[in-house]
Protein backbone atom coordinates (compact mmCIF):
# COMPACT_ATOMS: atom_id res chain seq x y z
CA UNK A 1 0.00 0.00 0.00
CA UNK A 2 1.45 3.17 -0.98
CA UNK A 3 2.67 5.64 1.79
CA UNK A 4 0.23 8.32 2.50
CA UNK A 5 0.89 12.15 0.40
CA UNK A 6 -0.53 15.13 1.43
CA UNK A 7 -1.97 17.26 -1.41
CA UNK A 8 0.33 19.87 -2.43
CA UNK A 9 -1.31 23.20 -1.65
CA UNK A 10 -0.46 26.76 -3.19
CA UNK A 11 1.42 29.75 -1.87
CA UNK A 12 -1.61 31.73 -2.12
CA UNK A 13 -4.05 29.12 -0.51
CA UNK A 14 -2.20 29.83 3.04
CA UNK A 15 -3.08 31.69 5.47
CA UNK A 16 -1.12 34.51 6.89
CA UNK A 17 0.76 33.72 9.81
CA UNK A 18 -0.81 37.11 11.41
CA UNK A 19 -3.98 36.72 10.92
CA UNK A 20 -4.49 33.24 12.32
CA UNK A 21 -2.63 34.10 15.48
CA UNK A 22 -4.99 37.07 15.45
CA UNK A 23 -8.19 35.25 14.97
CA UNK A 24 -7.23 32.35 17.09
CA UNK A 25 -6.23 35.13 20.30
CA UNK A 26 -9.42 36.49 19.79
CA UNK A 27 -11.41 33.41 19.82
CA UNK A 28 -9.69 32.18 23.14
CA UNK A 29 -9.95 35.73 24.94
CA UNK A 30 -13.71 35.78 23.32
CA UNK A 31 -15.13 32.57 24.95
CA UNK A 32 -13.61 33.35 28.08
CA UNK A 33 -14.89 37.27 28.13
CA UNK A 34 -18.15 35.90 27.10
CA UNK A 35 -18.50 33.47 29.66
CA UNK A 36 -17.47 35.44 32.46
CA UNK A 37 -19.63 38.18 30.82
CA UNK A 38 -22.31 35.70 30.94
CA UNK A 39 -22.42 34.52 34.43
CA UNK A 40 -22.08 37.79 35.64
CA UNK A 41 -18.56 38.24 36.76
CA UNK A 42 -16.71 41.77 36.56
CA UNK A 43 -14.14 43.16 34.28
CA UNK A 44 -14.92 40.73 31.95
CA UNK A 45 -14.19 42.65 28.54
CA UNK A 46 -10.60 43.85 29.69
CA UNK A 47 -8.78 40.78 27.97
CA UNK A 48 -7.24 42.10 24.78
CA UNK A 49 -9.11 41.03 21.17
CA UNK A 50 -5.75 41.43 18.61
CA UNK A 51 -7.52 41.43 15.09
CA UNK A 52 -5.84 42.42 11.92
CA UNK A 53 -5.06 46.23 11.07
CA UNK A 54 -7.57 46.86 8.05
CA UNK A 55 -7.34 49.94 5.42
CA UNK A 56 -10.59 51.71 7.33
CA UNK A 57 -9.56 54.73 9.70
CA UNK A 58 -9.95 58.11 9.49
CA UNK A 59 -7.47 61.12 10.39
CA UNK A 60 -8.95 61.88 13.78
CA UNK A 61 -8.83 61.09 17.50
CA UNK A 62 -10.10 57.87 19.22
CA UNK A 63 -13.09 58.90 21.18
CA UNK A 64 -12.09 57.78 24.58
CA UNK A 65 -13.28 54.38 25.46
CA UNK A 66 -15.11 55.07 28.92
CA UNK A 67 -17.35 57.40 26.88
CA UNK A 68 -17.89 54.81 24.23
CA UNK A 69 -19.02 52.09 26.52
CA UNK A 70 -20.89 54.59 29.27
CA UNK A 71 -22.79 57.15 27.00
CA UNK A 72 -24.99 55.18 24.67
CA UNK A 73 -28.24 54.24 23.19
CA UNK A 74 -29.60 50.62 24.17
CA UNK A 75 -33.07 51.39 25.14
CA UNK A 76 -33.62 47.82 26.04
CA UNK A 77 -31.54 48.34 29.02
CA UNK A 78 -33.39 51.73 29.65
CA UNK A 79 -33.68 55.48 28.21
CA UNK A 80 -30.59 57.32 29.64
CA UNK A 81 -27.41 57.09 28.72
CA UNK A 82 -25.45 55.77 31.04
CA UNK A 83 -28.68 52.83 31.42
CA UNK A 84 -27.60 50.77 29.16
CA UNK A 85 -23.89 50.19 31.11
CA UNK A 86 -25.57 49.97 34.93
CA UNK A 87 -28.74 47.64 33.97
CA UNK A 88 -26.97 45.04 31.56
CA UNK A 89 -24.82 43.48 34.31
CA UNK A 90 -27.89 40.64 34.23
CA UNK A 91 -27.77 40.09 30.37
CA UNK A 92 -26.00 37.15 29.26
CA UNK A 93 -24.46 37.10 25.65
CA UNK A 94 -23.45 32.95 25.57
CA UNK A 95 -24.32 30.76 24.40
CA UNK A 96 -25.71 32.48 20.88
CA UNK A 97 -26.84 31.67 18.06
CA UNK A 98 -27.93 34.22 14.63
CA UNK A 99 -30.77 32.83 12.51
CA UNK A 100 -29.97 33.56 8.49
CA UNK A 101 -33.02 32.98 6.61
CA UNK A 102 -35.66 34.42 4.51
CA UNK A 103 -35.25 34.60 0.45
CA UNK A 104 -31.61 32.47 0.30
CA UNK A 105 -30.94 29.06 -0.79
CA UNK A 106 -29.20 27.93 2.11
CA UNK A 107 -30.69 29.05 5.46
CA UNK A 108 -28.99 28.33 8.75
CA UNK A 109 -28.64 29.20 12.34
CA UNK A 110 -25.05 30.24 12.93
CA UNK A 111 -23.24 29.68 16.30
CA UNK A 112 -21.02 32.56 17.68
CA UNK A 113 -18.00 30.72 17.58
CA UNK A 114 -18.80 30.06 13.57
CA UNK A 115 -18.99 33.71 13.13
CA UNK A 116 -15.71 34.57 14.87
CA UNK A 117 -13.85 32.06 12.62
CA UNK A 118 -15.11 34.91 9.57
CA UNK A 119 -12.13 37.62 8.44
CA UNK A 120 -11.75 39.78 11.39
CA UNK A 121 -10.26 43.10 11.24
CA UNK A 122 -10.45 46.61 13.00
CA UNK A 123 -11.65 49.54 11.65
CA UNK A 124 -11.95 52.95 13.01
CA UNK A 125 -14.99 54.73 12.03
CA UNK A 126 -16.83 57.83 12.81
CA UNK A 127 -20.61 57.44 14.32
CA UNK A 128 -22.83 60.18 14.46
CA UNK A 129 -25.91 59.82 16.45
CA UNK A 130 -29.32 61.43 15.03
CA UNK A 131 -29.55 63.01 17.93
CA UNK A 132 -26.56 64.89 16.79
CA UNK A 133 -23.30 64.00 18.87
CA UNK A 134 -20.37 61.56 17.35
CA UNK A 135 -17.79 59.61 18.33
CA UNK A 136 -14.59 57.89 16.12
CA UNK A 137 -14.71 53.95 17.48
CA UNK A 138 -12.08 51.42 16.85
CA UNK A 139 -14.68 48.16 15.72
CA UNK A 140 -13.43 44.86 15.51
CA UNK A 141 -15.69 43.08 13.23
CA UNK A 142 -15.97 41.24 9.62
CA UNK A 143 -18.18 42.11 6.63
CA UNK A 144 -21.71 41.67 6.27
CA UNK A 145 -21.42 40.45 3.09
CA UNK A 146 -19.24 37.74 4.07
CA UNK A 147 -22.13 36.36 6.21
CA UNK A 148 -24.63 36.54 3.28
CA UNK A 149 -22.45 34.61 0.80
CA UNK A 150 -22.78 31.72 3.20
CA UNK A 151 -26.42 32.07 3.14
CA UNK A 152 -26.33 32.78 -1.06
CA UNK A 153 -29.28 35.32 -1.36
CA UNK A 154 -31.98 34.55 -4.35
CA UNK A 155 -31.88 36.68 -6.83
CA UNK A 156 -35.31 38.18 -5.62
CA UNK A 157 -34.10 39.36 -2.34
CA UNK A 158 -33.56 42.88 -2.21
CA UNK A 159 -33.65 43.87 1.50
CA UNK A 160 -31.59 42.46 4.43
CA UNK A 161 -33.99 42.05 8.13
CA UNK A 162 -32.32 42.34 11.26
CA UNK A 163 -34.05 41.24 14.61
CA UNK A 164 -32.84 42.06 18.43
CA UNK A 165 -33.18 39.64 21.19
CA UNK A 166 -36.36 39.85 23.49
CA UNK A 167 -35.22 38.71 27.31
CA UNK A 168 -36.95 40.70 29.67
CA UNK A 169 -35.70 38.84 32.74
CA UNK A 170 -32.33 40.51 31.66
CA UNK A 171 -33.58 43.53 29.94
CA UNK A 172 -34.74 45.78 32.03
CA UNK A 173 -36.49 48.20 29.12
CA UNK A 174 -38.15 45.55 28.01
CA UNK A 175 -40.42 44.70 31.18
CA UNK A 176 -42.14 46.70 33.42
CA UNK A 177 -45.27 48.98 32.75
CA UNK A 178 -43.57 51.59 30.20
CA UNK A 179 -42.50 50.11 27.46
CA UNK A 180 -40.44 52.84 25.04
CA UNK A 181 -40.42 51.15 21.84
CA UNK A 182 -42.26 47.33 20.57
CA UNK A 183 -40.13 44.75 21.00
CA UNK A 184 -38.16 43.12 19.24
CA UNK A 185 -35.83 46.26 17.80
CA UNK A 186 -36.16 45.71 14.26
CA UNK A 187 -34.19 47.57 11.43
CA UNK A 188 -33.13 46.88 7.67
CA UNK A 189 -30.94 47.75 4.88
CA UNK A 190 -31.36 47.53 0.93
CA UNK A 191 -29.23 44.14 -0.44
CA UNK A 192 -27.05 46.75 -1.62
CA UNK A 193 -26.37 48.95 1.40
CA UNK A 194 -25.91 45.41 3.39
CA UNK A 195 -23.02 44.11 0.88
CA UNK A 196 -21.03 47.49 0.59
CA UNK A 197 -17.45 47.01 1.98
CA UNK A 198 -18.10 49.21 4.88
CA UNK A 199 -21.03 47.17 6.42
CA UNK A 200 -19.77 45.54 9.29
CA UNK A 201 -21.03 43.36 11.77
CA UNK A 202 -19.08 44.10 15.05
CA UNK A 203 -18.00 41.45 18.01
CA UNK A 204 -15.49 43.96 19.92
CA UNK A 205 -14.61 47.17 20.42
CA UNK A 206 -11.28 48.88 21.60
CA UNK A 207 -9.69 45.76 20.74
CA UNK A 208 -12.13 43.86 23.57
CA UNK A 209 -15.25 41.63 23.44
CA UNK A 210 -18.63 43.85 22.84
CA UNK A 211 -19.51 45.00 26.25
CA UNK A 212 -23.57 44.40 26.82
CA UNK A 213 -24.57 47.82 26.83
CA UNK A 214 -22.79 48.14 23.20
CA UNK A 215 -24.73 45.28 21.55
CA UNK A 216 -23.10 42.16 22.81
CA UNK A 217 -22.09 39.91 21.26
CA UNK A 218 -22.83 41.09 17.65
CA UNK A 219 -24.08 44.18 16.18
CA UNK A 220 -24.41 45.94 12.91
CA UNK A 221 -22.14 48.90 11.66
CA UNK A 222 -23.10 50.74 9.04
CA UNK A 223 -20.78 54.37 9.37
CA UNK A 224 -22.42 56.56 6.97
CA UNK A 225 -25.81 56.44 8.26
CA UNK A 226 -27.55 57.52 11.80
CA UNK A 227 -26.62 55.53 14.87
CA UNK A 228 -30.00 53.85 15.23
CA UNK A 229 -29.58 51.80 12.38
CA UNK A 230 -26.78 50.00 14.48
CA UNK A 231 -29.37 47.20 15.58
CA UNK A 232 -27.65 45.44 18.84
CA UNK A 233 -27.45 41.84 20.00
CA UNK A 234 -28.99 40.44 16.81
CA UNK A 235 -30.25 36.97 16.54
CA UNK A 236 -32.32 36.78 13.58
CA UNK A 237 -31.18 38.20 9.78
CA UNK A 238 -33.89 37.95 7.24
CA UNK A 239 -33.79 38.28 2.81
CA UNK A 240 -37.11 39.94 1.71
CA UNK A 241 -38.23 41.21 -1.37
CA UNK A 242 -39.65 44.62 -0.12
CA UNK A 243 -38.34 46.82 2.64
CA UNK A 244 -38.64 45.31 6.23
CA UNK A 245 -40.01 46.68 9.37
CA UNK A 246 -37.75 49.46 11.15
CA UNK A 247 -38.38 50.33 14.13
CA UNK A 248 -37.86 53.78 14.58
CA UNK A 249 -39.20 54.87 11.09
CA UNK A 250 -42.34 52.78 12.01
CA UNK A 251 -42.51 54.51 15.90
CA UNK A 252 -42.48 58.29 14.38
CA UNK A 253 -42.17 58.22 10.56
CA UNK A 254 -42.05 61.97 10.30
CA UNK A 255 -38.57 61.97 12.34
CA UNK A 256 -36.59 58.72 11.00
CA UNK A 257 -36.64 57.77 8.04
CA UNK A 258 -36.12 54.09 6.88
CA UNK A 259 -32.29 55.27 5.03
CA UNK A 260 -31.57 57.32 8.16
CA UNK A 261 -27.89 58.99 5.68
CA UNK A 262 -26.37 61.35 7.55
CA UNK A 263 -27.72 64.53 5.87
CA UNK A 264 -26.69 68.08 7.03
CA UNK A 265 -28.98 69.30 4.94
CA UNK A 266 -32.25 67.41 6.53
CA UNK A 267 -33.02 68.83 9.75
CA UNK A 268 -34.72 66.67 12.35
CA UNK A 269 -38.34 68.37 13.11
CA UNK A 270 -36.75 69.10 16.47
CA UNK A 271 -33.00 70.12 16.17
CA UNK A 272 -30.66 70.97 13.46
CA UNK A 273 -28.61 68.06 11.42
CA UNK A 274 -26.13 70.84 10.55
CA UNK A 275 -23.40 70.25 13.35
CA UNK A 276 -22.59 67.88 15.86
CA UNK A 277 -21.12 67.89 19.45
CA UNK A 278 -17.81 64.84 19.19
CA UNK A 279 -18.11 63.30 22.62
CA UNK A 280 -15.46 62.73 24.70
CA UNK A 281 -12.20 65.77 25.66
CA UNK A 282 -13.90 68.46 26.91
CA UNK A 283 -17.64 67.41 28.53
CA UNK A 284 -20.84 66.72 26.18
CA UNK A 285 -22.51 69.68 25.84
CA UNK A 286 -21.10 72.06 22.83
CA UNK A 287 -17.60 71.94 23.93
CA UNK A 288 -16.80 69.97 20.81
CA UNK A 289 -19.29 71.45 17.88
CA UNK A 290 -18.13 70.87 14.20
CA UNK A 291 -19.64 70.94 10.92
CA UNK A 292 -21.68 67.32 10.42
CA UNK A 293 -20.31 65.85 7.07
CA UNK A 294 -22.83 64.57 4.68
CA UNK A 295 -22.79 60.66 4.77
CA UNK A 296 -20.39 61.07 7.91
CA UNK A 297 -17.44 61.62 5.59
CA UNK A 298 -17.96 58.58 3.41
CA UNK A 299 -19.98 60.60 0.16
CA UNK A 300 -17.02 58.76 -1.67
CA UNK A 301 -17.67 55.63 -1.24
CA UNK A 302 -21.30 55.78 -0.65
CA UNK A 303 -23.19 58.45 -2.28
CA UNK A 304 -23.34 55.88 -5.72
CA UNK A 305 -25.82 53.76 -3.44
CA UNK A 306 -28.36 56.45 -3.94
CA UNK A 307 -27.45 57.89 -7.62
CA UNK A 308 -30.67 59.34 -8.84
CA UNK A 309 -32.95 59.15 -5.74
CA UNK A 310 -34.25 62.36 -3.98
CA UNK A 311 -31.36 62.57 -1.37
CA UNK A 312 -33.67 65.07 1.05
CA UNK A 313 -36.74 62.13 0.58
CA UNK A 314 -34.27 59.25 2.00
CA UNK A 315 -32.22 60.38 4.66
Amino acid sequence: MPAYRPPRIASSEITPEGCFLSRRAFLATTAGGLLAVGTGAAGAQAAALPAPKGKYTVDEDLTPEADVTGYNNFYEFGTGKADPAANSAAFKPTPWTVKVDGLVAKPKEFGLEELLALPLEERIYRMRCVEAWSMVIPWTGFPLAALLDKVEPLGNAKYVSFETVVRPEQMPGQSGFFQPLPWPYREGLRLDEARHPLTILSVGVYGKTLPNQNGAPIRLVTPWKYGFKGIKSIVRISLTETPPPSTWNLSAPNEYGFYANVNPAVDHPRWSQATENRIGGGGFFGANRRDTLPFNGYADEVAGLYAGMDLKANF
